[in-house]
This record gives structure tokens, sequence and C-alpha cells, in this order.
């Protein structure tokens, strides 16, 4: 008998409460708070309406402390599952601190005026969960998160050391529409457009935005797309926790006609996250920029194709040099006819409710702050195929 509080009303919250109401075994309380709910409402009514759970709904700030504190004594859940914005975790993480509730997230924080993606401020709650006797689980996505959980598989079942890690991160579907982002736009675009950054012999090494680029041959039919460097937060903590690595790297594809775009919205100013004055009141030229892009729930019924996302890792195992590639193809079709919701969403979705499912199970414990790859890959590897992310691994 486990009770889930999921907040976050977006595409990967969408997902999330549709995967959970599939595992009634394990999730027998759903409940669902956003900011908006009527977003909310939304996604309880397609629950009930494919899987026949009823999904409470709730309107909670999850900037505001007292807020979530006051539901989740109402509630009372086993878990928070925070799927909002990566500036509300350490606010979501203090509300679980005081009320004595586990917590699991996809995102690591980041400061509202700075794009900054480090995992210094949640890694300092670590005492405080331990003292509380708490578990916080971070990063329970895709990337951050089976990327994460595909290094820690290889390690426990292939290498003795893994020296060189790539994650290559590609989307090869299509929307059809001229500039949209497949998540938050604001997220997105942030993430994009700062400086890249990779691990080489025990020191950071960075590079100017997007400056970097290799071709990858993709498998299944997905073909040869163009990658380009950027940093990505799963780094930080493999490299701390991966036996071995002297390299790390992140990949992602980008096709031209996006990055002609952004490149003209960044010349022109429309990416800041500087304040401006406009109309007699200050605003942020990318939340303006957001407010103007297409809905990324509403590319669901646009989007044909697939995603490829996976570990290229290089290593030793028992003197012998070796390189594994163990990867997710999603289908964005198949994953909208199921939930919804297109790939992007799907493959964030699924592993949180995954994460979620090996803390309720007690598959996975712990007191303080945790990172997946920390954890035995084993049961959540097994979760993948069980519940709509199917792996392969190949030697290469």
């Amino acid at each position: 008998m486990s009770k889930v509080l999921i907040i976050g009303a977006g595409g990967v919250g969408s997902v999330a409460v549709h995967k959970c109401a599939q595992v009634p075994e394990v999730f027998t309380e759903i409940h669902l708070a956003s900011r908006t709910k009527s977003k909310c409402d939304a996604i309880a009514a397609s629950v009930l309406t494919r899987t026949g759970v009823t999904v409470p709904t709730y309107a909670v700030d999850a900037d505001n402390v007292a807020e979530t504190v006051a539901l989740i004594k109402r509630i009372k859940p086993d878990l928070l599952v925070n799927l909002a914005l990566p500036y509300q975790d350490l606010a979501l993480m203090d509300a679980c601190l005081e009320t004595g509730v586990n917590y699991l997230d996809t995102a690591n924080y980041e400061p509202p005026n700075e794009a900054k993606f480090e995992y210094k401020w949640q890694w300092a709650y670590q005492e405080r969960f331990r003292q509380a006797g708490l578990m916080a689980l971070l990063g329970s996505g895709f990337d951050p998160g089976v990327t994460n959980v595909f290094a820690a598989h290889a390690m426990k079942h292939h290498f003795d050391e893994i020296h060189v890690l790539d994650i290559i991160d590609c989307n090869a579907g299509d929307h059809g529409q001229a500039f949209a982002t497949n998540f938050n736009p604001e997220i997105n675009i942030r993430e994009i457009t700062q400086r890249g950054r990779y691990w080489e012999r025990g020191e950071w090494v960075e590079t100017d935005p997007l400056s970097w680029s290799m071709s990858y041959d993709f498998p299944e039919g997905i073909g040869t797309k163009k990658c380009y460097l950027m940093y990505h937060e799963e780094l930080e903590s493999l490299v701390m926790h991966i036996k071995g690595l002297k390299r790390a790297r992140f990949w992602m594809t980008f096709g031209d006609q996006y990055l002609t775009h952004l490149r003209v919205l960044e010349g022109i100013g429309m990416t800041s996250i500087k304040p401006v004055e406009f109309g007699g009141q200050m605003i942020q030229p990318l939340q303006f920029l957001k407010a103007v892009l297409p809905e990324p729930g509403s590319l669901g019924p646009l989007t044909k194709g697939r995603t490829c996302i996976g570990n290229v890792m290089k290593g030793v195992k028992d003197g012998r040099e070796k390189t594994l590639y163990v990867y997710n193809i999603c289908s964005h079709e198949a994953a909208y006819a199921e939930v919804g919701s297109q790939a992007i969403s799907y493959t964030t979705g699924v592993p949180a409710m995954i994460g979620a499912m090996m803390l309720l199970t007690g598959k996975w414990s712990g007191k303080g702050v945790f990172h997946m790859e920390q954890m035995d890959p084993d049961p959540f590897m097994a979760a993948l195929n069980a519940h709509g992310l199917p792996w392969t691994e190949v030697e290469l």
C-alpha cells in the first residue's frame, strides 16, 4: 500500500501519472498537484479514461514551502515525486524534510537568474536527509537517470574499469514546426546555450556553446546524425562514482533548421535571462519567447520518428579492452498512442515512475542524498524492459 504525490503537470508529469496508474499493485494512491489545477484535471481525466484509475488533483505553489507542507500533511504520501521546474527543487526538498517524506526528482536545481546546472545545492542536503532518516533520489529521468543506471549496469556486469564514457542523445523525430522545443522551452534553451563542458583526466574542460560536433551512425535504421557536445548534469556525479573514468562527454543531436533559428534568436537577445523593461514592467526575453513558442504538449500528435539515447563505454575487463554500447530506442507514435505524449516526455516520465517504484518497494533504500548509479542497477534495468523502455547492449 503506497501513496505518491506527484508535483508538476507538464508532459513528464502526465506520462508519470499514466505509468503509475498502470501499476496499481505499487501505486495504490496517486495524487497530482501543480500551480495550474486545470492541467492536473486534464491529466486525471485522461488517466481515468485510459486506466480507470481516479487521481485526486490539487493546486499548489511549489515555491511556497508552507503551502507544500500543508498539502503533504493533508495527503500523507510515502513519496514526493518532483516533476516541476528545476528552480523548485530546494523548496520541495525543504518541504519533505519538514514533513518526513522521501523525495525524488528528474533534474538538478538551477537558480532562476543564472543558467548554472550544478548539484552542489542539493548535495548540501546530504546530512539533513541522513539525520532525518529520509532518502532523496536525484535525477530519475532518462538523462540524467537511465544513462546513470546504464553506466552502473556496465560496471557491475561488463567492466573492471570504464575509461571513456560518451552519452549520446538523438531525437530523430520530426514535429513539422519551424521552431519548437520538446520540453519546457525556458529550461531547454537555457541548457543548450550555456558553455559546453566535459571531463578529461581529472579536470573539467570548457568549450564554446555547441562548438564541437561529431557524426554518429545510430542503430536500427536511424542512421548518421550530427551530434554536438554539451554539458549535462549526470556527468558531475558519474565522474565521482564510476571507477576509472578518464574522459566523460555528453552529446545531443540538433537539426540545421533548429540551430539556425536558435542562433537568430540568440543574436537578437531573445534567449537572454537578463530582465529588460517592456510595457512598464521587467520581463526576461526568454520567458516571453516561451510564451509564443508552441506548447511542448501540443507536439505529441504531430511528432513522428524515434529517439535513441545510450552510453558508449570503453574500458577493461580481466585485462582485455572492450567497448560496449547500451541504448534505448523509443517511438514517438507508440508513446503518444499509449499515454498521449511524445517520446521526449515518455523517456523521462517512465524512469520517474520506475525510480519511485524502486523506493516504494524497498528495492532501493538509503538515508541521505543519492544518485542513480549508486543503486543496484539490476531491478531498474529489468523494470525498463517491463514498462516500455526496452534496452539493447552490443559490444562494438
